[in-house]
């Protein structure tokens, strides 16, 4: 699998697009769980945790209790079927598919090739714009354990009237700061309970 856009291009999403550049706030990369209360800390920054369906468990830092209403969120998604490096590349392209499909403008795509020690990884960078708010993703896929396949996926939402104003702004302030923390995050917690 290939989610790397040519170089050119992708330079141009960062430097000529304002919107498509990137969370410098975010501090030293670190995904980590608390122990035993359903937290997490990302680069320095505590996540509560607020719903589990599934696989999948949603996290937003103290004071952005409300699902329908955050700024913040890290979302982990769990795919137990998936395996092996080829079950984590379908996936990848399943959720880019999925993301385009829901109308949003990819900002980049990119994988961390296999070596010997390490499965391939891959990154998913979107944007989803909607009438009362815009959502920037940062999705990172990776086999854990290097037998089960889990995406951290960091999101930014703006609202308001001028949300996608907003959004160009805080992604040209924080965009590759976000993708830095969340690429060299070292763990993912396991699944809340």
């Amino acid at each position: 699998m290939k989610l790397t856009l040519p170089s050119a291009l992708r330079w141009m999403f960062y430097l000529l697009l304002p919107a498509l550049a990137a969370v410098a706030a975010w501090g030293a990369p670190d995904l980590r769980t608390a122990a035993g209360n359903q937290a997490l800390t990302f680069a320095g920054t505590p996540y509560l945790h607020r719903w589990s369906g599934n696989d999948q468990h949603e996290f937003t830092p103290a004071g952005q209790e409300d699902l329908e209403h955050w700024a913040d969120m890290v979302t982990i998604n769990y795919y137990p079927s998936v395996k092996d490096g080829d079950g984590l590349a379908a996936t990848a392209n399943a959720v880019l598919g999925n993301y385009k499909a829901h109308q949003a403008t990819v900002v980049r795509t990119d994988s961390v090739p296999r070596t010997p020690e390490k499965p391939a990884e891959y990154l998913i960078v979107v944007c989803f714009t909607r009438p009362d708010f815009s959502e920037a993703v940062f999705a990172r896929f990776k086999l854990v354990g290097g037998t089960r396949g889990a995406a951290a996926i960091y999101s930014h939402r703006e609202y308001g009237q001028k949300n996608g104003e907003q959004m160009r702004a805080w992604l040209q302030k924080n965009g590759p700061a976000t993708e830095k923390a969340l690429m060299n995050a070292e763990q993912l917690p396991p699944p809340a309970p």
